[in-house]
């Protein structure tokens, strides 16, 4: 009877931290687009310059690829929920800082760039922590909470941020993103879920700061998905760039309907997450990687085939669908193919790869519009990763790949 109710009050522990991480992930998607959303808007009133405007998301995005050997070591050598308090507590006080700077575009692009480490290493901690807080077996669902957490907070941003820089009132944006940081700590304090220091099982194996991103090509199965994931992404983002001039020229869509043909997408994502992702077998994830990343793939490209306001909001459902699998099963595969001492500097590594990839691409996408056009652009942003993926389906079911052993905790 005891062993019973260890068993239960364990259950309800694991049940609250996956809500407490849950609202965290989301309440620190919601406070970067407070942050992106209106700092864009009030830099390019400030100076109209597109090199300032591109300079902030440069400072934000550019310490994630930089840093993440470094903050993915610090996740593994500390503890992780510790690490994620501290860094949630740090950023508070650095977007603070935000609306007391707004007259000065080198402090704005500082701090920008300070919150960006701050990123890097957060993000690192909430991903070294789920497997804490989900145990063995539960780790697609909790991934999928979280992931269609994020999704809610990345479509109320926007929306919250804008309103408040119509307002003309990006200092109380900074303000209001900086309660978000504080809420994620006090979220971070109250996580029963602990992740001590790790070191690896076999002291004669060398443990460095690099072993996210060779964790992550070490093992071929896992190296692959990854790879595929990394070069749909160097095209897929310059869908950003493209979206626009598609809708707005080729499709002929008002200033209102402009912004709800982005909702199906997000609908798709969070079904994605929620549903699909964990009907996927544990043996199959990497296969539902390459699957969703051809998914998001057509999704997206398809309707530059056939200029229909409804054809396109039906595939970008399709796409979204592609998308919150993918992102789901490409964090579970992770962490159950890495061993758990690096687990921090894998997914610093992916995130680095994710966001360098992205770097790229919003800069060739810009490019890309500008000679080809949107509806050009999108169908390449498409039809790349859909190549992408069916070279990595064929290359999985080789028989060697198909071989290949787990390295997981």
């Amino acid at each position: 009877m005891g062993a019973r109710v260890d068993r239960k009050r364990r259950g309800v522990l694991g049940q609250r931290d996956v809500r407490l991480i849950g609202g965290a992930v989301g309440l620190s998607a919601l406070g970067d687009f407070l942050l992106w959303v209106p700092l864009t808007l009030h830099l390019h009133a400030m100076t109209g310059s597109g090199i300032v405007v591109a300079a902030l998301f440069v400072a934000l995005w550019a310490p994630i690829v930089v840093l993440a050997p470094v903050a993915g070591l610090l996740v593994d050598r500390l503890e992780a929920r510790t690490l994620l308090l501290v860094a949630s507590l740090i950023q508070a006080a650095l977007a603070g800082g935000l609306a007391l700077a707004l007259g000065s575009v080198a402090a704005v692009l500082v701090l920008a760039a300070l919150l960006g480490v701050g990123f890097a290493v957060a993000q690192a901690a909430e991903f070294a922590l789920l497997p804490q807080i989900a145990g063995r077996g539960r780790l697609i669902e909790v991934n999928g909470l979280v992931e269609s957490a994020r999704y809610a907070g990345m479509t109320a941003g926007p929306v919250l941020g804008g309103a408040l820089a119509g307002l003309g009132g990006t200092g109380e944006a900074m303000l209001l993103n900086a309660a978000t940081f504080a809420a994620v700590a006090g979220a971070a304090l109250r996580l029963r879920a602990r992740r001590p220091p790790r070191r690896p099982t076999d002291m004669s194996e060398p443990d460095r700061a690099r072993d996210g991103f060779v964790w992550l090509f070490r093992e071929r199965t896992l190296g692959l998905a990854t790879g595929v994931v990394f070069v749909s992404l160097l095209f897929m983002t310059a869908s950003v760039t493209a979206e626009v001039f598609f809708l707005k020229e080729d499709l002929g869509v008002s200033g209102t309907l402009y912004g709800l043909m982005f909702l199906p997408w997000t609908i798709g994502m969070m079904l994605g997450a929620l549903v699909i992702a964990r009907r996927i077998p544990s043996q199959s994830l990497a296969l539902g990687v390459l699957a969703g990343v051809a998914v998001q793939g057509a999704g997206l490209g398809l309707p530059a085939t056939v200029l229909s306001v409804g054809f396109c909001a039906a595939m970008w459902l399709v796409g979204g669908l592609g998308h919150g699998t993918k992102n789901v099963l490409a964090r579970t595969l992770i962490q159950e193919r890495v061993p758990d001492h690096v687990h921090g500097r894998a997914f610093a590594a992916y995130n680095g790869l994710r966001n360098g990839a992205e770097l790229v691409a919003l800069a060739g996408g810009g490019l890309l519009v500008a000679a080809t056009g949107g509806r050009v652009t999108l169908a390449l942003a498409g039809a790349i990763p859909v190549l992408a993926a069916v070279t990595g389906l064929a290359l999985l079911r080789h028989p060697r790949l198909a071989a290949s052993p787990v390295h997981g905790a």
